[in-house]
């Protein structure tokens, strides 16, 4: 679509809401008179408002949408920066509606973590309805929508409370899969194909280990969970596993660790070897990870497993013992209907998991289904299968503890966790609402800094691909020096505080 900024230059914030309202449209910015189909976006700054409009020309019709703010709230560079992004946003929003798009589920909202600007309501004082009330009314979420970000806000709230400055969690990313599911575009090797990368890989992450907890321990910094990703990590043998769980013991102080948990999810590389490693060395949550409870779907997406290897799965964590259980189900998959999700549901429930997390399907960039072309669910579909997961989920007994959205999801929508009483995951809380820094390390790992108490944050990037990342090491390592860079600018008030 053709857009003319007037007067601004948020460009970043208007093809946000381009992709939001028309996401098979892309961006273009030609010179000259404004013609065509296209979107004029204006933002006039006066005396006593701010006003931004948005002429949407479509179908040779023209609508007007319109958004505007007191110009005396506008208080600082980075809060007229905020301010004036969303009343472009919201501009183009009550445009895109005056021309007749469905209203979204999520209303005006642009960003993954809407639980954060919910949060930020409460504290700044308010209850939960006036908060719940402002909302709705800045971002025109619908209610269903509403009420699940602020049950998963109790959480968030909770969660930061029982947290210090210096709580930090850790990831440790494992890119190897036995096979790589259509959908998927996280970075993962198939170890069909790089088995032989594994022990390199392995060596690589110890010193990368080493260096991350060098940075810990001189900075006083107190570690709550460990999450391990992927990848699969149990794509690793139970001597690997043992080997790894070990040496982050022997580097890491974890007498304040809260959680642990290990991606189990492939049901194909879970051994009740592997589990008892696991367990003995203090894991005490996997996530067994079935998408879907239809055969013909798994063997859609890649999956080289079947529904009833799912089940063992789970019955051998069970076996093994001390292990709560989280399991991923995904709406909106090739092949897959409200009818086919419905008995996924019914399955998965049998089952009992502490956790479910319900996703929608995300088409991402390097995904097969993405490259490739798949036949889809339609984003009605999709709504009707996570509608049934919310009912029956909360008529189950569980509850709503983290949410995110991400780009390019059917319909728009969101991904859920969802938790029995007392099993919500600290780790999925903390990296979804950055309560607290997240020291990844690992292929693809991505470490994010954040700033105690103002949510300034910066990222440090690790390679992607296992023979990159080995090849890397000293660079990677090197680069865990800007840590202690980081928390030192910020003050280390623990350090002092406790000294004094």
């Amino acid at each position: 679509m053709r857009l003319y900024l007037r007067d601004h230059e948020y460009k970043y914030a208007v093809e946000q809401m381009l992709l939001t309202l028309y996401p098979d449209e892309r961006p273009v910015y030609p010179a000259g008179k404004p013609e065509g189909e296209r979107m004029e976006i204006r933002l006039s700054r006066g005396a006593r408002f701010t006003t931004a409009t948005c002429l949407l020309v479509r179908d040779g019709r023209r609508f007007h949408g319109r958004a505007a703010v007191r110009s005396d709230a506008l208080r600082s560079q980075l809060e007229t920066d905020r301010k004036c992004q969303r009343l472009v946003k919201n501009a183009m929003y009550r445009a895109a509606l005056a021309a007749g798009h469905a209203r979204p589920a999520w209303g005006g909202l642009t960003g993954v973590r809407p639980g954060k600007l919910l949060c930020a309501l409460q504290r700044q004082g308010l209850g939960e309805e006036e908060a719940l009330r402002q909302f709705r009314e800045e971002f025109d979420v619908s209610a269903e929508r509403a009420v699940l970000c602020l049950d998963a806000s109790r959480y968030t709230l909770a969660a930061e409370r029982s947290m210090a400055p210096q709580d930090v969690c850790l990831y440790v990313g494992i890119p190897f899969c036995p096979t790589r599911c259509s959908y998927c575009s996280f970075v993962s090797q198939s170890v069909e194909k790089s088995m032989k990368l594994i022990p390199p890989f392995l060596e690589a992450l110890e010193r990368e280990l080493a260096a991350v907890a060098a940075q810990v321990k001189a900075l006083g910094l107190r570690v709550l969970s460990i999450y391990f990703g992927g990848g699969t990590p149990t794509t690793l043998s139970a001597a690997q596993l043992e080997r790894l769980c070990s040496r982050l013991e022997a580097e890491f102080d974890l007498s304040h660790l809260r959680e642990y948990t290990v991606e189990a999810g492939r049901p194909d590389t879970i051994t009740e070897e592997k589990l008892r490693v696991l367990r003995a060395n203090g894991v005490d949550r996997v996530s067994v990870n079935p998408q879907t409870m239809s055969d013909a779907v798994l063997e859609t997406i890649g999956r080289k497993h079947s529904a009833a290897q799912i089940v063992s799965a789970l019955e051998l964590v069970r076996r093994v013992g001390g292990m709560s259980v989280n399991m991923d189900l995904i709406a909106g998959l090739p092949g897959d209907s409200p009818a086919g999700f419905s008995h996924t549901l019914d399955a998965v429930l049998s089952l009992a998991p502490e956790n479910i997390t319900v996703h929608t399907l995300s088409l991402k960039k390097g995904s097969r289904i993405t490259l490739e072309g798949a036949a889809l669910p339609d984003g009605e579909a999709v709504s009707a299968m996570l509608d049934e997961a919310m009912a029956r989920l909360r008529g189950a007994g569980y509850s709503p503890y983290y949410l995110y959205r991400q780009k390019f999801m059917s319909g728009g929508f969101e991904n859920v966790g969802w938790t029995k009483p007392g099993y919500e995951n600290l780790y999925n809380i903390c990296i979804m609402e950055e309560l607290c820094s997240i020291l990844a390390m690992g292929g693809g790992g991505s470490t994010k800094l954040i700033a105690p108490g103002e949510g300034r944050n910066i990222r440090l990037m690790a390679p992607k691909y296992p023979l990159e990342y080995v090849n890397s090491i000293e660079k990677t390592c090197a680069d865990k020096e800007k840590i202690g860079e980081f928390y030192r600018q910020e003050g280390i008030t623990w350090l002092t505080s406790s000294q004094n």
